[in-house]
This record gives C-alpha cells, sequence and structure tokens, in this order.
C-alpha cells in the first residue's frame, strides 16, 4: 500500500507548509514521496518574506527523472506561481493519462503574500483544471475562480458544481475560511451528488499548512489505490489531528503536527 507520490509544489523554509509539509504527510500515511520543487520560499509563521523561481525547464527536468526511473502513483501540485511553471507541468501531465492527480490552487499564503501571480490565473484554470482528478480549492481560492462571494452552505454546494464545471473530475470545497464552530467540506465529483463532511472547529492560530497538508494526504490515498471519498474521509481525520497537536511553535500561524498519533521513540 505504499504509493509513490510526486509533489510539484514550493518550498518552505519554516517546515509547516510547502514540499516540507508534503513530504511529512505522505511519509507518515504509508507513501513515497517525491517532489520537483518549483520555487524557494524564506518563510516561516509570520509569512512569505522571499520567492526564488525554479526555472520551467528544471521543474520539468526533477519531473522526468523522477517519472521515468521510480514511477508515479499519483501527482499533486501546491505553489505553482508563474504561468511559464504552469504550462510546463501541464505538458507532462498530458503525458501521465490515468495517474490521478491532486491540484491545491496555492494563491495566497497564511500570512497574505500572493503566491500566484495575476497572469498565471488563466493558465491555471484553462491548462490544469482540466486535468485535475480532484481539485481543493479553500472558499477565498473558489472565489476567485469563480468570481464571486461565496457565503454559506448552500452557496458552497453551487459553487462545488459550478467549479467541476471548470473541468476537474471532482471538486473538494473546504469551508475552514466560513464562520462557526462548525466546519463544513463539500465534496462533488462527476455524476455524484454533493457530500458535506462536517467537523467541531478547533480554534487555533496554529493552521499553517493546512491546504497542503490535506491535498498530499488526499493523494496519497489515491496513489495507494482508495476511492476519492476514502482517502478524503482519511485525510481530513488526519489534518484534524494533526491540528489538534500543533505544537504551538512560531507567533504567527504556527505549523500542524504531522507526526500526530505516532508512537515516540524513547529518548
Amino acid at each position: 500500500m505504499k504509493g509513490r507520490i510526486l509533489i510539484m509544489a514550493g518550498s518552505d523554509s519554516g517546515g509547516g507548509a510547502g514540499i516540507q509539509a508534503d513530504i511529512k504527510t505522505v511519509t507518515m500515511l504509508g507513501g513515497f514521496a517525491m517532489t520537483a520543487v518549483t520555487a524557494l520560499t524564506a518563510q516561516n509563521t509570520l509569512g512569505v518574506h522571499e520567492v526564488m523561481p525554479v526555472s520551467p525547464a528544471f521543474v520539468i527536468a526533477q519531473m522526468r527523472c523522477v517519472m521515468d526511473d521510480l514511477g508515479v502513483d499519483a501527482f499533486k501540485s501546491g505553489m505553482l506561481d508563474r504561468p511559464e511553471v504552469i504550462e510546463a507541468i501541464a505538458g507532462v501531465l498530458m503525458t501521465a493519462v490515468g495517474i490521478p492527480y491532486v491540484l491545491d490552487p496555492v494563491m495566497v499564503a497564511k500570512g497574505g503574500a500572493a503566491l500566484l501571480q495575476d497572469s498565471a490565473l488563466s493558465a491555471l484554470k484553462s491548462r490544469l483544471l482540466p486535468l485535475a482528478s480532484v481539485l481543493t480549492p479553500n472558499l477565498p481560492e473558489a472565489e476567485v475562480l469563480l468570481d464571486r462571494r461565496i457565503g454559506n452552505r448552500m452557496e458552497m454546494v453551487a459553487a462545488a458544481h459550478d467549479l467541476l464545471a471548470l473541468g476537474p473530475r471532482a471538486v473538494l470545497l473546504k469551508g475552514g475560511h466560513m464562520e462557526g464552530d462548525e466546519l463544513v467540506d463539500v465534496l462533488l465529483a462527476r455524476g455524484g451528488a454533493a457530500e458535506e463532511f462536517v467537523t467541531r472547529r478547533i480554534h487555533t492560530r496554529h493552521t499553517h499548512g493546512t491546504g497542503c497538508t490535506l491535498a498530499s494526504a488526499i493523494a496519497t490515498g489515491l496513489g495507494q489505490g482508495m476511492s476519492l471519498r476514502d482517502a478524503v474521509v482519511r485525510a481530513r481525520a488526519y489534518v484534524h489531528k494533526a491540528i489538534a497537536g500543533a505544537p504551538g511553535y512560531g507567533s504567527g500561524a504556527g505549523p500542524l503536527d504531522h507526526t500526530a498519533g505516532m508512537a515516540t521513540w524513547p529518548s
């Protein structure tokens, strides 16, 4: 049940999100994490301070050498900040027919820094959404993709249908930005009915990397042969436990505990 997961995303020097969170998540769920770094960031719990781009050619080189030698059971993408990188990744994914692809449309960091250039949005919608097995936007990202406000659960369901019409085979619309003690996510796949998943909100500022973690957890499940629904259920449970066990590091939006529930070695 290993699952070889190739992640295309930016790094996080603070270790809470991005490639670092992705690797931790895939490993904790029994998969094998592989990476194609799309950008380097200097960031901590207070925000993103600098971004160093990686050339599209080198992103492709990372993907190709992994695919040609190790093989891939599922793809996941996170921070893809430039249209050139999106175009490059789309070109590679089009050759990987039948392999699940989880698209997390990362647009803004927890601290407010833009992680997707304005010029990249149209490329994301036209080139990557039609290739995605599942799209995992939070509410602000969904509002950008649909160019409208989403204010309640009924509007979330309608938004999930409209996001599905943009091309992905399934959508998991995350409701963490909605106010209230209940956290609602909406899952909708082609040919199916919308399903709402409801959990009790954990009131904490330590939620850095939740989107990266959830998407990578879903990709791991798909790469291990799980159904989409089962992968989502396990991923949500894992993220909830990781938030509950957050170590409290940093002065801002702190990281999760990706090892939550794992027995510790004697010190």
